[in-house]
């Protein structure tokens, strides 16, 4: 790889590489475990890195030296390898970067989705090189020099040709080398099938070799001609992406009966695609410039029509009036709540969604699988060789007996009698019934484990509900304070109370809630718990005194209720508030939505309790996701 800089110090580092970190580069640590990203590493290599940037949580290195190569290990075809930091892979041999990719998105799936998925072997790219029909270009300050930023030092890397570019993108780099100091960036866009171009912004000096500003170019996929503006989204990968729409309209199972959704529809690129497979396709796109180009690009084609809204906006309704299946194509941060509340709350028979980013693909389909809809398949789909992006295209379809359980479960049961508890569910203006369960709460054995303790406590006050009933979810809920390993459950009289007041007084303690719902009907059940620090305050022998008087201590695990006002016993609470007074709606709403429950919440004003934890906060208000663009 390239030495740095003349005059630069530089430190080295010898590494074992142990993994691959989220951006594509090798994993290792420093001896103080600091963790280090090394760029031009394969995980099980020895190497010495020279460093390149150290951060405030990890170090950035890239490889000098390679003592125990990888057998994985080529050389890169390209000079500017490691300068430009724009390709990762390029020392990874083709074949193992289909592998690794196909990795990358079976890890995203288990630990972001826990779904029990192993993907089918990653589709390759046609061309491994010069596949790239787009290319953005930084514009030195000094010579209108064209390059590329390097990740880490921020420093202008001036190149001759990018080896991912299509041939024809490179002679425009070349001609243009030197007159494009009018500006900071330019973007070049090429019709890799029809020789059509776009160059962005408009040059003004006449000695600019190419003509500058064009608002749109032609491109041909599978025979059909697309018109692109330049705002407007298209796959990067031109034959790759014939590929995978072929791919796409292989799992929709379209026999030209169907009416079919596309969601997130860009310039209608699937939706034309489509047309002459189905009865009726219908596009979906908020993006204005988008939009333009799909009316042009389906000009002619009488059986696909457009709408102009947001996807999460129309889908409920586009739902109802009957579709068969829906094709989803969201930017990188996935698909907004309302577009899987739509998908749950009226099902099609297919879902087929192609994804950027496999943790936010992890995450929609862990939702959908939650509901009625059975994952067929997951294929990565190589995009992007040479760097560590992976696309994919997941098959989900209707499972209409699972469909009947959860329509059955939608009634909610509260196996508690408890004030607290009550009110939590109620103030999230969930519908539920209360039913006392009736089961004794003996004192924990000694040593037990206080998480074990909370949740066999809990689920037998479900199952004791559901016993009862036909149908619908029982949640059962259970509260212990844990102090130096000895768990405090709910103190038998009012010396108890007292003492438990007493050892918990000035002293840090752990609270902990399980969380389980049980299926009336079928027995099937969901656990989860939360675990919050509390310290208490210094509080007098008086005020101990007065609290346990007014009865309230006895009902409540450790004889402390922390949302009481007179007697205020905390000082601190770390971690969920809410699981400290009784029922964390941070796991029992994550439970809910595992347990395939359509939860629709209606909280009404401010909630300050609520928003002590960050993570009830997020489940009751989901953020806007952000990052509305592809790569």
């Amino acid at each position: 790889m390239p030495a740095s800089p003349p005059g630069e110090e530089t430190t080295t580092l010898t590494l074992t590489l142990r993994a691959l970190g989220r951006h594509g580069e090798a994993l290792a640590e420093t001896d103080d475990g600091k963790p280090v990203f090394v760029f031009g590493g394969i995980p099980g290599e020895t190497v010495t890195a020279e460093v390149v940037a150290t951060r405030r949580g990890y170090v950035a290195a890239r490889v000098n030296d390679v003592s125990e190569p990888s057998p994985h290990r080529v050389e890169p075809a390209c000079r500017y390898f490691g300068e430009c930091t724009g390709c990762q892979w390029q020392h990874v041999a083709y074949e193992r970067q289909l592998e690794m990719k196909r990795e990358a998105l079976a890890d995203a799936l288990h630990r972001i989705g826990g779904l029990d998925i192993e993907p089918l072997p990653t589709l390759p790219s046609p061309d491994t090189l010069g596949y790239r029909n787009h290319a953005r270009f930084t514009v030195s300050k000094q010579g209108g020099r064209l390059g590329y930023v390097h990740k880490e030092r921020r420093r202008h890397v001036e190149v001759e040709e990018c080896l991912l570019m299509a041939p024809w993108i490179n002679h425009a780099l070349a001609s243009l080398q030197g007159h494009a100091a009018e500006t900071t960036q330019l973007s070049l866009r090429y019709g890799v099938h029809t020789g059509d171009y776009l160059l962005q912004p408009t040059f003004q000096d006449m000695d600019v070799p190419l003509a500058s500003g064009q608002k749109h170019y032609q491109e041909v996929l599978l025979g059909h001609p697309f018109r692109i503006s330049s705002p407007s989204f298209f796959q990067v990968n031109t034959r790759q992406a014939e590929q995978m729409a072929q791919l796409v309209m292989g799992e929709l199972r379209l026999d030209g009966s169907q009416t079919v959704v596309d969601a997130y529809a860009g310039v209608a690129t699937f939706a034309v695609l489509m047309a002459d497979r189905a009865r009726r396709v219908i596009a979906v796109e908020e993006s204005k410039s988008a939009v333009a180009d799909a009316r042009v690009n389906i000009e002619g084609i009488p059986n696909v029509e457009l709408r102009q809204a947001r996807t999460e906006d129309v889908l409920s309704e586009l739902a109802e009036g009957g579709v068969d299946a829906v094709l989803l194509d969201p930017p990188r941060a996935g698909c907004m709540p309302g577009t899987l509340d739509a998908l749950l709350d009226v099902p099609p028979e297919r879902v087929v969604y192609v994804s950027c980013d496999p943790e936010t693909l992890a995450r929609d389909l862990a939702i959908l699988a939650a509901g009625p809809f059975r994952i067929e398949q997951v294929r990565p789909v190589d995009m992007f060789p040479q760097t560590y992006h992976v696309e994919a295209v997941a098959t989900l379809v209707r499972d209409d007996e699972r469909l009947a359980v959860l329509r059955g479960r939608q009634t909610l049961v509260l196996a508690s009698s408890s004030p607290r508890r009550t009110e939590i569910l109620g103030r999230l203006g969930l519908p539920f019934e209360t039913e006392e369960p009736g089961v004794d709460e003996p004192d924990a054995a000694p040593g037990a484990d206080p998480v074990e303790v909370a949740r066999e406590r809990a689920i037998e006050k479900a199952r004791a509900v559901a016993s009862r009933r036909s149908a619908g979810t029982v949640f059962g809920a259970d509260t212990v304070v844990e102090l130096d390993g000895v768990v405090l459950g709910k103190p038998h009289d009012d010396g108890d109370a007292v003492r438990m007041l007493r050892d918990l007084r000035g002293r840090e303690h752990r609270v902990i809630t399980a969380v389980a719902l049980v299926d009336a009907a079928t027995g099937e059940t969901a656990e989860g718990y939360r675990a919050s620090r509390v310290v208490m305050r210094d509080y007098t022998d008086e005020e101990i005194a007065a609290y346990v008087a007014s009865g309230a201590p006895m009902d409540k695990a450790g004889a402390y209720g922390v949302q009481d006002e007179a007697f205020a016993p905390a000082a601190e609470v770390h971690g969920c508030y809410l699981n400290v007074v009784g029922l964390p709606v941070c796991e029992t709403l994550k439970l809910a939505e595992r347990f395939g429950l359509r939860r629709r919440l209606r909280l009404d004003g401010q909630w300050p309790a609520l928003e002590r934890c960050p993570a009830c906060a997020g489940q009751v208000r989901p953020k806007p996701l952000s990052g509305r663009s592809k790569r």
